[in-house]
C-alpha cells in the first residue's frame, strides 16, 4: 500500500481531485467546473452524471500523477452537502436531476410545515430548521413532481453526492457519512439513525436511504481506476474544513468562504441546543462515537464575487476584488445585502431579495466591489453576535476557502469582529480534512490529533479598526438587512 491521499473534492461549482502527502504537503490537483442549472428564479440543479464524469475524470489524473493506484493509501470525499441525488440501482444512472443545496423550490413547502406546527420537533430532533436549504424538503417535493421516481419502486437510490460517488465508485455501495446525513433533516442527530416520524412527515421511503457510517473507514474499495484502492474518509465539506482547521477542542471555532460561507464551533460530545436560530451539526463521527458543532450558514459569499463578474460584468477576474477594495477610504455609505439565494442564519428568509443601499452619483465601480466584500465580514458579525447568545462567543477565528487568499478581506474580518483571524498558509482546508479522516481510516494515524501534523503554519491578523467606526458600519448594515426581512 502506498502512502498518498487522494481526495475528491466535490463542490458546488467545481470537482477536483488533490494528492496529499502524510505531512499536509499537496502534491497534485486536478480541477473541473459543474455546470450551474438554473431553469427558474430561485432553483438550482446539477447534473449528477456530469459530477460522477468529471469527478473520475479529474482523479484517473492524479492515479496517474501519483504513478498508478498502488501508490495511494486511500481515497477521501469531501462534498458540498444538503445537495440530493436520484438515481437508478439497476442501471447507476440518475433519474432526475441534483437538487443543489441554494435550490429555494420547496420554500412554500416548509412555511406550510412552519404554520402546521412542526418546525419545534424538527429542531429538537435533528438540530435544524424548516428551510430549503436542507435535503428533507427536496426529496418531498421531488417524490411528489417526478414522477418516475415513484415508478422506480424498489430501484430507487437517494443520496447526497458523497453517497452518489461511492456507489459509482464501487458499483453499489449505498452509504453517507453521519455529517452528511445530519443535514438532511431526516436524521436524529442524538442517536445517529434515521427517523421514522421525519420520514413519514416528508414522504421519503426509507429503503431508498443509504446506510449511515463513520467518517473514517475503510468503506470499500474502487477499480474504477485500475489498482484497487481503499475508500476510508467521508464528510460534508464544512466538517471537512473544521478538522482540516484542527477545531478539534470544543469552543474552537472556523468559518469557511467559498460558494456561501459557513461558521462552525466544535462542541464536544453533548448535542448543543440554540436558542438563536442556529444549527446543530454532527462534526464527525468515529468508532460510532459523535462529536458535534454549532454552526451558521450564509448562502451567498463567494458566490457573490462570481455574480459580481459574471453578470454584471464589473470585474475580470475575482484577484481584482482587493485592490479595487483598498483603491478608495470606504464604501462611500454603499451597502449590499447579498441575498441573492434569500438569508441564511440567523434570519433564515428564504424569499428575501438583495439589496443595494446608499447609491450617489460619487458612488463607483470600487465602491460596489468593496461593499460586497464588506458583506462577508458584515454577514459573520451578525452570526458571532448570535454564537455569543448561545454560549459559544468566538475569541478566535480561523478562516480558509478561496475568497480568504484575499489580504484585504482576512483584515477586515478581524477588525470587524474585533478578534484575531487565523488563516492558514494552505487555505484548502476541505481537502486537507478529508485526507486527514482518510489517513486515519487508513491507519497511517492513530487518531485526529497526530492527523492535525498535516495543518501546516498559519498568519494571523489582528484587529485595528476604531471602534466608533466599526458601530456606524455596523448600524448601516442592521439597517439595510432590516429593509429587506420587512
Amino acid at each position: 500500500m502506498g502512502e498518498l491521499l487522494l481526495v475528491l473534492d466535490e463542490g458546488t461549482t467545481s470537482t477536483r481531485a488533490m494528492l496529499f502527502a502524510p505531512d499536509g504537503r499537496c502534491c497534485g490537483c486536478a480541477q473541473e467546473a459543474i455546470t450551474q442549472h438554473h431553469p427558474g428564479p430561485g432553483l438550482v440543479e446539477h447534473d449528477a452524471a456530469e459530477i460522477w464524469r468529471k469527478t473520475h475524470r479529474v482523479a484517473s489524473a492524479m492515479v496517474r500523477q501519483a504513478g498508478g493506484g498502488a501508490r495511494i493509501a486511500a481515497i477521501g470525499i469531501a462534498n458540498q452537502r444538503e445537495t440530493v441525488v436520484f438515481w437508478d440501482r439497476v442501471s447507476g444512472e440518475p433519474l432526475a436531476p441534483a437538487l443543489v443545496w441554494q435550490d429555494r423550490r420547496t420554500a412554500e413547502l416548509c412555511r406550510a410545515l412552519r404554520e402546521d406546527g412542526h418546525e419545534p420537533a424538527m429542531q429538537a430532533k435533528t438540530g435544524l430548521l424548516l428551510d430549503p436549504y436542507f435535503s428533507a424538503s427536496k426529496i418531498a417535493w421531488a417524490m411528489r413532481n417526478w414522477p418516475q421516481l415513484a415508478e422506480a419502486g424498489d430501484r430507487l437510490a437517494i443520496g447526497t453526492v458523497e453517497s452518489w460517488l461511492v456507489w459509482k465508485l464501487t458499483g453499489g455501495l449505498h452509504v453517507t457519512d453521519a455529517t452528511n446525513a445530519s443535514r438532511t433533516g431526516l436524521m436524529a442527530i442524538a442517536s445517529g439513525a434515521w427517523d421514522d416520524a421525519l420520514l413519514d412527515l416528508f414522504d421519503v421511503p426509507r429503503q431508498a436511504l443509504p446506510e449511515i457510517v463513520d467518517c473514517a473507514g475503510p468503506f470499500g474499495e474502487t477499480h474504477a481506476f485500475g489498482d484497487p484502492i481503499a475508500i476510508c474518509g467521508l464528510a460534508g465539506d464544512q466538517q471537512a474544513a473544521t478538522i482540516g482547521q484542527t477545531c478539534l477542542s470544543p469552543g474552537e471555532s472556523k468559518a469557511t468562504f467559498g460558494t456561501g460561507a459557513f461558521i462552525l464551533t466544535q462542541y464536544g460530545a453533548r448535542v448543543p441546543t440554540s436558542r438563536h436560530r442556529l444549527l446543530s451539526t454532527v462534526a464527525w463521527q468515529l468508532s460510532g462515537r459523535r462529536a458535534y458543532a454549532l454552526e451558521g450558514s450564509v448562502f451567498v459569499a463567494g458566490s457573490l464575487v462570481q455574480w459580481l463578474r459574471d453578470s454584471l460584468g464589473l470585474i475580470g477576474s475575482a484577484a481584482e476584488t482587493e485592490a479595487l477594495a483598498r483603491s478608495v477610504p470606504d464604501s462611500g455609505g454603499v451597502m449590499l445585502v447579498p441575498a441573492l439565494a434569500g438569508l441564511g442564519a440567523p434570519w433564515w428568509a428564504p424569499e428575501a431579495k438583495a439589496a443595494l443601499t446608499g447609491l450617489t452619483f460619487a458612488s463607483g465601480k470600487a465602491h460596489l466591489v468593496r461593499a460586497a466584500l464588506e458583506a462577508m465580514a458584515n454577514q459573520t458579525h451578525d452570526l458571532k453576535t448570535a454564537f455569543a447568545a448561545d454560549g459559544a462567543d468566538w475569541h478566535r477565528l480561523r478562516i480558509d476557502g478561496g475568497m480568504v487568499a484575499n489580504d484585504w478581506m482576512a483584515q477586515d474580518l478581524a477588525d470587524l469582529l474585533d478578534i484575531p483571524v487565523e488563516r492558514p498558509a494552505f487555505i484548502e482546508t476541505t481537502a486537507l480534512g478529508a485526507a486527514m479522516l482518510a489517513g486515519l481510516g487508513a491507519g497511517l494515524f492513530a487518531d485526529l490529533e497526530e492527523a492535525a501534523g498535516m495543518r501546516g503554519p498559519v498568519e494571523t491578523f489582528l484587529p485595528s479598526l476604531e471602534a466608533n467606526r466599526r458601530e456606524t458600519r455596523l448600524a448601516d448594515w442592521a439597517r439595510a438587512v432590516r429593509s429587506v426581512i420587512d
